[in-house]
C-alpha cells in the first residue's frame, strides 16, 4: 500500500510541477546522450575527463528533479513518454492514477499490477 493516497483533484493540481519536472529531465537526458555520444568518440583522456565530469553533473541535476517528483508522492514511469502514476483508491481499491504528457488532465486509472496497457477511462 502507498503512503499516500491522491484524490482526482490533488492529483491535477500537481500536474504543473509534473510537466516542468518532466521537461527539466527530458532536456537533461538529451544532453547527457548527446555527451556520451560524443565521449565514446574521443581519444583526448583530459577532454573526456572533462565530458565525464560534466554528466556526473548532469545525472546529479536529474536525481533532484527524479526526487521532487518522488518527494511529492508522484511515481515517475518513463521519462522518454512524460509518464507519471498517481496513487489513488478508488472503491476502496488501491489504483494509479495515471498521466502522460500531452493530456491535458488526468483521464485513466489503472490496478497497481497493470501497467499502462491496463489503462482504463475514469468515469
Amino acid at each position: 500500500m502507498s503512503e499516500k493516497y491522491f484524490t482526482l483533484a490533488e492529483a491535477e493540481a500537481l500536474l504543473p510541477m509534473v510537466k516542468e519536472e518532466l521537461d527539466h529531465l527530458q532536456q537533461l537526458q538529451n544532453e547527457f546522450q548527446e555527451k556520451y555520444v560524443e565521449l565514446r568518440t574521443m581519444y583526448d583522456r583530459e577532454g573526456a575527463f572533462e565530458l565525464e565530469s560534466q554528466m556526473e553533473f548532469l545525472e546529479i541535476q536529474a536525481n533532484m528533479h527524479v526526487n521532487n517528483l518522488y518527494a511529492h508522492g508522484v511515481q515517475l514511469k518513463d521519462i522518454d513518454q512524460g509518464l507519471v502514476d498517481f496513487p489513488a483508491l478508488i472503491n476502496g481499491e488501491e489504483v494509479l492514477l495515471c498521466w502522460k504528457q500531452g493530456e491535458d488532465q488526468i483521464e485513466y486509472y489503472h490496478g497497481v499490477h497493470e501497467g499502462f496497457r491496463g489503462r482504463k477511462k475514469l468515469e
